[in-house]
C-alpha cells in the first residue's frame, strides 16, 4: 500500500490533500472555538450599551439572507427547480441541525447540485495536470465516486451538526430547567419564566435560549400554549425536550404544580447526563485497549524478549554447535 501511494502520483496527491483537509478542519475549529470565546466575551462586556450592535448583527444576516435569496431567485427563473423531494423531513432536519431560514432547503440543494459536478471536474482538472494514463472505465468509476461523494457530503455535514447541536442542547438543558424553576418560585409564570431564561441564557446556551424565546413569541403572537410547547420540542429534535413539552402540557391541562414538575423533571435529567457520562466513562477502557495493542504491546514485548535472545545468541546457541 505504502509503495502504490509512493510511485502512484493521483495517490499520493489524493494523499496530501486528505491531509491538507484534515488539517485545514483542525485549524479552522480551533478558530472558531476561540472566535466565539471571544465573541461572548465581547457581548458581555458591551451588556447595557444599548441595542445599536444587536441592529447592526441583524442587518448583517438580513443582508446575507436577502443574497442568498437573490441567487436562489435567479437560479430557479433559469428553470432549475431546487425543491427536495423529501420536503418536512428535509426541513426539520436542516432546523435540528440550526438552519432555521425559510430558503434553507433550497441552500442544501444547491450545495449538492454543485458538489456533484464540482467534485469531478477537480479530478479531471488534477488527472490532467499530472498526464496520468488512466482508462476509460478507470476515469469513469473515479468520476461518479467523486460525484457520489458530492451527492452525500452535506448531508454527512448536516448529520453531525445536527447530532453536535443536540448534544449542546441536551448538555444544557437541565441548568434550564433549575433557572425555570426558580423564576417560577418567585412568583413568575411559565410564559414569563420561559422569557427571563430565554434572555438569561444567550451567552452560556445559545441553542436554548433560541428555543425558549420562539416559544414566547408564538405565544405572544395568539398561538395556545400546547401548540408553541409542540413546536418547541419538535424544533430542538431533542427526545428529552419533547418529552418535556408534553409533561408541561399534561401539567397545565390536570392543574397540577409547575414548579414541581420542573424540579422532578429537572432531577430526571440531570441523571440522565450522569449515567451518560458514567458509561462514556466505562467505554474509555475498551477504546484505550486498541492503541494499547497495536502500540504499546509490541514495544514491551520486545523490550522484554531482546536479553534473552541476546543471552541465547551469545551463549547458547554456541554451546549447541558445539563451541
Amino acid at each position: 500500500m505504502v509503495d502504490f501511494i509512493a510511485n502512484n502520483e493521483i495517490a499520493r496527491f489524493a494523499v496530501l490533500a486528505l491531509v491538507f483537509i484534515v488539517v485545514l478542519g483542525v485549524v479552522a475549529y480551533v478558530t472558531r472555538y476561540f472566535s466565539e470565546r471571544a465573541e461572548v466575551q465581547k457581548q458581555i462586556a458591551k451588556i447595557g450599551t444599548g441595542p445599536t450592535e444587536q441592529l447592526r448583527t441583524g442587518r448583517l444576516v438580513e443582508a446575507r439572507n436577502s443574497a442568498w435569496l437573490g441567487l436562489l431567485e435567479k437560479i430557479e427563473k433559469s428553470g432549475l427547480s431546487l425543491a427536495d423531494t423529501r420536503g418536512d423531513k428535509l426541513r426539520k432536519q436542516l432546523v435540528a441541525a440550526g438552519f432555521t431560514a425559510n430558503h434553507a432547503p433550497r441552500v442544501y440543494t444547491l450545495t449538492r447540485i454543485v458538489l456533484v459536478f464540482v467534485l469531478p471536474i477537480f479530478f479531471f482538472v488534477v488527472v490532467s495536470l499530472t498526464e496520468q494514463d488512466l482508462s476509460i472505465l478507470q476515469l469513469y468509476f473515479l468520476g461518479v465516486l467523486f460525484a457520489a461523494i458530492g451527492l452525500f457530503l452535506p448531508n454527512l455535514y448536516i448529520s453531525a451538526k445536527a447530532s453536535r447541536h443536540e448534544e449542546m442542547v441536551r448538555r444544557g438543558f437541565p441548568d434550564c430547567l433549575d433557572l425555570m424553576l426558580v423564576c417560577v418560585e418567585a412568583g413568575l409564570g411559565l410564559e414569563a419564566a420561559m422569557d427571563r431564561v430565554g434572555r438569561e441564557m444567550i451567552a452560556s446556551h445559545p441553542k436554548i435560549s433560541a428555543l425558549l424565546s420562539l416559544a414566547t413569541l408564538e405565544m405572544r403572537a395568539g398561538a395556545s400554549r400546547d401548540d408553541a410547547l409542540r413546536k418547541m420540542g419538535d424544533m430542538s429534535g431533542v427526545d428529552e425536550i419533547r418529552s418535556f413539552s408534553t409533561l408541561l402540557i399534561q401539567s397545565d391541562k390536570m392543574g397540577t404544580s409547575v414548579a414541581e414538575t420542573l424540579r422532578v423533571y429537572a432531577d430526571e435529567m440531570r441523571e440522565k447526563r450522569r449515567l451518560r457520562a458514567e458509561e462514556k466513562a466505562h467505554r474509555l477502557p475498551v477504546l484505550i485497549s486498541i492503541p494499547l495493542v497495536v502500540c504499546m504491546l509490541p514495544t514491551m514485548i520486545g523490550v522484554l524478549m531482546i536479553p534473552g535472545v541476546v543471552r541465547a545468541v551469545r551463549t547458547l546457541f554456541p554451546a549447541l554447535s558445539g563451541g
